[in-house]
């Protein structure tokens, strides 16, 4: 099993989901967060003060599949969240080793 983690722009959120839902993934966990790569965040302007937005909002999104189907959810949410632009976000693929379904006590993909 892969356990796939998407750092994705906030906005691209319900895209990659619909494009997720298409292809049968049916659970993931979604957490907002902050953070900033090679944008660095960026200057604003507020009430004629000018500060500093060290941490840019974006959207975590957590799934755990098996090692078949792990290449096309990356390339589905590569297609579906990219913009072009800088901070589109990144992928990372990890290998899960078990899973418990806590109710029931089943392991392993049957378990996801």
């Amino acid at each position: 099993m892969r356990k796939i983690e998407a750092i994705i722009k906030p906005f691209k959120l319900d895209e990659v989901k619909d494009a997720l839902n298409e292809i049968g993934i049916q659970g993931m966990t979604v957490t907002e967060v902050k953070g900033f790569g090679r944008q660095k965040g960026h200057t604003e302007l507020y009430r004629g003060a000018e500060y500093v937005v060290d941490f840019i909002p974006k959207i975590k999104i957590e799934i755990v599949t098996s090692d078949d189907l792990a290449p096309k959810v990356v390339n589905v949410i590569e297609k579906s969240a990219k913009t072009g632009k800088i901070g589109d976000g990144k992928i990372f693929v990890y290998q899960v080793e078990d899973v418990v379904r806590i109710r029931t006590g089943e392991r392993g993909e049957s378990a996801v």
